[in-house]
């Protein structure tokens, strides 16, 4: 399914390099407000601007217009990303048969110390519920968020096409007509295109 808008909050790429204690601090940093040093300035990430101060996140500054710019409507304040939208997919989309925390963690697109994080937090934020055998159900407020966060990033209320988990089952690579008549060159030909 195709993206209407990428004007939400994300993840940096490389978050793999980090261990985990400083990933749970610049995770439980984000949304703080940095004040710039006696004659130094931060830039917003979004408007390049020079701010004496601004809210982070993952070494990211934004200015309070921006920060709100970027909140989805009834995220409550909470600076949703594309893993929450799946976290929250997943839960609302399975919602007869309760989907596992495990499950969700491991179907959200991101590093699983950081769907651990995510899942404690969208939780203790009221989005979600998890019973004692660690089951999963979606809170009225998440989903208000979930349909917030998907109209932002579609155009349109949530469907399962969005999630993650559902557009790798349904991506199936057909090579075209060219790949199939390509002759090989050698030993770097015996590794699978991306693309």
């Amino acid at each position: 399914m195709e993206k209407k808008s990428d004007h939400i909050f994300s993840y940096p790429p490389n978050l793999q390099e980090l261990d985990l204690a400083t990933l749970v601090n610049l995770y439980r940093e984000r949304g703080e407000i940095l004040k710039a040093r006696a004659g130094s300035y931060v830039a917003c990430a979004i408007t390049k601007e020079l701010l004496r101060e601004a809210k982070s996140w993952f070494g990211l500054f934004y200015s309070q217009d921006a920060w709100d710019s970027l909140l989805t409507k009834n995220s409550g304040g909470y600076p949703l990303t594309e893993a929450e939208m799946n976290a929250l997919g997943l839960v609302y989309s399975n919602r007869k048969e309760p989907p596992h925390r495990e499950f969700v963690e491991k179907n959200i697109g991101t590093l699983p110390k950081l769907a651990y994080l995510i899942i404690n937090d969208i939780k203790q934020f009221g989005f979600i519920k998890e019973d004692e055998h660690g089951f999963l159900m979606i809170a009225p407020a998440g989903e208000k968020a979930l349909q917030g966060i998907a109209k932002r990033m579609y155009g349109r209320s949530f469907s399962k096409e969005m999630l993650i988990s559902h557009q790798a089952a349904h991506t199936v690579e057909t090579p075209s007509r060219s790949q199939k008549s390509r002759p090989t060159r050698g030993k770097d030909q015996d590794q699978t295109s991306l693309f």
